[in-house]
C-alpha cells in the first residue's frame, strides 16, 4: 500500500518505491496487489508491465479514498482459445450446482457472523433451509435484507453513505482484486460469469466467486467502532488478506485460500473434478495484524 508522495519504478526485477524520505525495494514476484491510497504518486510503464506479467493487480483510489480503477492484463501465458473455449461452453448444470454451493457457503458464513456477535440466527436458518438449485427463489437477496440489520443495527442500509458502507465497499474491492488475480492466472476471462452477467462489468466471474468470503469483511467491520473511514481502517482491511481461517478443514490464511478455492471452482466447471466443496470456518474474532506492506 502506497499512502504518501512517491514514485514507483522498476529496477532488475524489483519495484523501487522512492518517497520523500525513503527508497524501498520490493521484488515484483512478491506483490499480489499494489494499492495506491493517494493521488500524489507516479508509477512508470516498466513497473506496470512487470506487475501485469506476474498477474499482480494495481488498484488506484479516487478523491474519496475508495477504489476507482483496477488494472487487468489483456493476455496471460495461460490464456488460450482452448481455455476461453471451455469457459464459454461450461455445462449449464454444473454452473447451477456451483452457484448453489457458492450461495450456500456465503449464507452459512453470514450465519456464522450473526452467531459470533450474539444475535439470534433462527430466521436466517429458516431461510437457508429454503435454498433451491441455482437459488431460483433468490434466498441470497432475502437473507441479505435480514442479515445486514442484524450485524450493523436495525436502521442500517447498504445504500447509506456512511463509514460502515465505505469500509465494506473498500474491503469487497480488495477481495475482488485477489479473486480476479487467481482467475486471470489460470487464463480465464473475469468478465464471463456464471451468475452475474452485466455487460458493463469486467469482473462478473470474480463477483460470483468472491461471495463466500464477503462475510470475512463483514465480521471485521462489525468489530470496529467507526466514526469515520480512517487510514487505520483501510490498513486493517488490506491486512485481512492475511487473516487466519479454516478452508475445507485446513488452517490457512485468506490470501492462500483464495487460489485453492478458485482452482476448485474452475476445475469443477471444466469437468476435471466431479465434486465441489466450499467450507469456510471463520475465527470467532477476526482481527487483522500489522504487516510491513504499507509505505
Amino acid at each position: 500500500m502506497v499512502t504518501q508522495h512517491a514514485k514507483v519504478s522498476l529496477m532488475t526485477g524489483n519495484l523501487v518505491i522512492q518517497t520523500d524520505t525513503d527508497r524501498l525495494h520490493v521484488p515484483v514476484r512478491d506483490v499480489g496487489v499494489l494499492l495506491f491510497q493517494t493521488l500524489q504518486t507516479v508509477i512508470t510503464a516498466p513497473a506496470i508491465i512487470a506487475l501485469a506479467e506476474k498477474q499482480a493487480k494495481i488498484i488506484f483510489t479516487g478523491q474519496n479514498g475508495q477504489p476507482i480503477c483496477t488494472t487487468s492484463g489483456d493476455y496471460t501465458k495461460a490464456q488460450s482459445m482452448v481455455t476461453v473455449g471451455k469457459q464459454v461452453t461450461w455445462n449449464p448444470q454444473r454452473i447451477q450446482k456451483l452457484w448453489t454451493r457458492i450461495v450456500a457457503s456465503k449464507i452459512q458464513n453470514q450465519i456464522q457472523v450473526v452467531r459470533f456477535i450474539g444475535q439470534d440466527t433462527k430466521d436466517l436458518d429458516q431461510e437457508f433451509k429454503q435454498l433451491e438449485l441455482n437459488d431460483v427463489t433468490n434466498r441470497e437477496a432475502v437473507i441479505a435484507r435480514k442479515y445486514f440489520p442484524l450485524v450493523f443495527g436495525p436502521d442500517f442500509s447498504r445504500t447509506d453513505l456512511d463509514p460502515i458502507n465505505a469500509a465494506l465497499n473498500y474491503g469487497y474491492a480488495l477481495l475482488l482484486a485477489a479473486i480476479d488475480q487467481a482467475i486471470s492466472t489460470r487464463g480465464y476471462l473475469t468478465c464471463w460469469g456464471i451468475h452475474h452477467s452485466r455487460t458493463d462489468n469486467a469482473n462478473n466471474l470474480g463477483s460470483d466467486l468472491m461471495e463466500p468470503f464477503r462475510p470475512v469483511i463483514d465480521q471485521w467491520v462489525s468489530q470496529q467502532k467507526m466514526r469515520d473511514f480512517t487510514p487505520d481502517i483501510k490498513y486493517g482491511l488490506v491486512e485481512l488478506l492475511d487473516v487466519e481461517l479454516t478452508f475445507n478443514d485446513q488452517k490457512t490464511i485468506l490470501r492462500n485460500a483464495i487460489p485453492k478455492y478458485v482452482d476448485q471452482c474452475l476445475n469443477y466447471l471444466d469437468q476435471t473434478s466431479q465434486k465441489i466443496r466450499i467450507e469456510v470456518d471463520l475465527p470467532s474474532e477476526v482481527s487483522s495484524h500489522a504487516i510491513n506492506g504499507s509505505v
